[in-house]
């Protein structure tokens, strides 16, 4: 079909950096949430080049779904977006499958058109349950009121990065062939740092890190990681569910540009067994006004009494949590001691064993790593969850709890039967969440094997929730 009469927007990437650093400067800032809105708004009517909205929401396993609402429509119809909740799973039941989107106008997102398409503009939504409040399955909605309830009752910022690994596999549908092919081949085999200026892993980390920088994620380092074909990209600290946002957004443009290339960009996090897995190491910290909370120069390690009672709340809680930061069966082959596997319910400086460790820090960037997260895990849940315990949650009664000889669980059943029995989980999500997530684990889980095993098994990316697909679950 011809595109010569057609005039859809498509930006260089230096004018898109420009308008997302502000738009997230504003985020940042608080600028009151009506002046954006109409900012927003007036944006869209002036903007003819504009033909649709992409608005994106998570479901409770951390899956992006994405609707796109012609711009026109939009405008007149923002208030009142509908959609079928019962085709997302763990959403509604199908007799009760009505909700509504809210759109979140200061989670806004100009995007490059040879990635998203032309004439495209994203914005995260909230979703609503039919009386009008906050869907209680929308973890995102979840995590935004906890972190606006705390700033406005005692002045904390939550504050969050998150270095997410991932592989960079051959062929475009790797992942969802693998039931077939029992294998995923790698695009090069170097390893940390390494490689060639222009390999194609080289190519499609600076081709991803481009991207990035277009869309305000102010990146700071990107490199292989060390096992073969493996990649991280790193970028700047943020509030929470800004962080969480773009941890979506990394995993949707890593997928989209591997997929342009030919290429699977995989966030399983162990798709391979002998080499390193990949984690989504999650650095946070809190402050007060312009101030770190978590530093104290005369501090342990320069880390607060405050910060050392939220590392003891996280451990207390470990084995409560750890279905929400290991969500998958094939996660808990990454929990393996052989690969700096973060398996250990413990503290510490320098242990990279360790499932919380305390990075060097100074009065600005000082943080807490809790290094036990898979890349697959919901950013939303996830950053609530540890945010949520480190606050709010018990320190348990245990001699030298940093440094116990305590360990996560090494298969899913385990950590599934944690969770369902856990107090602090049916107090910070409910009942109802708690049984549904549970619920959606246990079907994978009864799909797999329980022992592991060597090798990693076809159930185990089959019934992974970035893959999921009808054909593929009516397999079996």
């Amino acid at each position: 079909m011809s595109t010569e009469y057609r005039n859809f927007l498509a930006l260089s990437y230096e004018e898109l950096e420009v308008l997302n650093l502000q738009a997230k400067a504003d985020r940042a800032n608080r600028v009151p949430i009506d002046e954006i809105r109409e900012k927003r708004l007036k944006y869209l009517t002036d903007e003819k080049r504009i033909k649709a909205v992409t608005v994106l929401f998570s479901d409770l396993e951390g899956r992006l779904h994405l609707l796109d609402y012609d711009k026109k429509f939009l405008l007149g119809a923002y208030e009142n977006l509908t959609f079928d909740g019962s085709s997302i799973r763990g959403f509604t039941a199908q007799k009760e499958s009505d909700l509504r989107l809210g759109i979140d106008w200061g989670a806004f997102y100009w995007v490059p058109a040879d990635v998203f398409g032309n004439g495209k503009v994203l914005v995260f939504g909230t979703v609503i349950d039919k009386d009008g409040t906050p869907y209680s399955g929308d973890l995102r909605g979840v995590l935004k009121g906890y972190s606006d309830t705390l700033y406005k009752t005692k002045g904390y910022t939550l504050n969050a990065a998150n270095e997410i690994e991932g592989f960079l596999f051959a062929s475009r549908d790797a992942e969802k062939k693998y039931h077939e092919t029992g294998k995923f081949e790698f695009i090069n085999t170097g390893g940390y740092y390494h490689v060639l200026p222009l390999d194609p892993l080289r190519q499609f980390i600076d081709t991803a890190a481009e991207v990035q920088r277009a869309m305000g994620f102010e990146n700071e380092k990107d490199h292989p990681e060390v096992a073969p074909s493996q990649f991280e990209i790193n970028y700047g600290y943020g509030e929470v569910v800004a962080a969480a946002d773009q941890i979506q957004l990394y995993k949707l443009l890593c997928r989209q540009i591997a997929n342009n290339m030919g290429y699977t960009a995989c966030f399983l996090p162990k798709p391979v067994v002998g080499v390193n897995g990949s984690g989504m190491h999650t650095n946070v910290s809190i402050s007060g006004g312009k101030t770190n909370l978590f530093w104290d120069a005369a501090g342990q390690e320069k880390l607060s009494a405050f910060g050392w009672e939220f590392i003891d709340r996280i451990l207390s809680h470990a084995l409560d949590i750890c279905l929400i930061l290991n969500p998958s069966v094939n996660a808990y082959r990454r929990l393996d001691p052989h690969f700096e596997a973060p398996n250990q319910i413990k503290a510490s400086a320098t242990d990279r064993g360790s499932m919380v460790r305390v990075p060097i820090g100074n009065s600005r960037s000082m943080r807490v790593e809790v290094r036990s997260v898979a890349p697959d895990a919901n950013p939303y849940l996830t950053l609530f969850s540890i945010f949520k315990t480190g606050i709010d949650g018990q320190i348990a009664a245990v001699d030298n709890l940093r440094q116990a000889q305590r360990y996560l669980p090494d298969h899913i059943q385990q950590a599934i039967d944690d969770f369902k029995a856990s107090e602090w989980i049916g107090e910070i999500l409910g009942a109802d969440v708690q049984g549904r997530f549970a619920d959606l684990k246990q079907a994978a889980a009864d799909r797999s094997p329980k022992d592991l095993g060597t090798f990693v098994k076809g159930s185990e990316v089959q019934y992974h929730h970035e893959v999921y697909n009808q054909s593929l679950w009516n397999l079996f």
